[in-house]
């Protein structure tokens, strides 16, 4: 019985420490805080919103960009922030024009 109320609490304590990660790119204003560091989106994967904004804040010595292709692309200079309103069409992956191999994807919910 103690072992199964112990399992019990080890799912809730995952459950809730899953989605306060979730969360915390979350700012709580409708923009979800994505930082750009060591050549890294960090969180990667982000699910937003239609109308919510993505906000991307460089920490590294060089410029980047969130890019899709033929759609859109967001520059994000050295210490600064780009930001993207998100669409309907959004879902997908980006990455950074200038280091390809840093990619990120979004995840569009209603």
């Amino acid at each position: 019985m103690i072992s199964g109320v112990m399992n019990r609490r080890k799912l809730l304590l995952t459950a809730i420490a899953v989605a306060a990660a979730r969360s915390r790119a979350r700012a709580g204003n409708g923009t979800i805080q994505v930082t750009v560091e060591n050549l890294t989106f960090t969180p990667a994967k982000v699910e937003a919103q239609i109308g919510e904004t993505i906000e991307w804040t460089n920490k590294d010595p060089f410029d980047h960009t969130a890019t899709v292709d033929g759609e859109w692309e967001v520059a994000i200079p050295v210490g600064e922030k780009g930001l993207h309103l998100v669409t309907a069409n959004d879902t997908g992956k980006y990455y950074c024009r200038f280091h390809p191999n840093m990619q990120g994807q979004i995840k569009v919910v209603t």
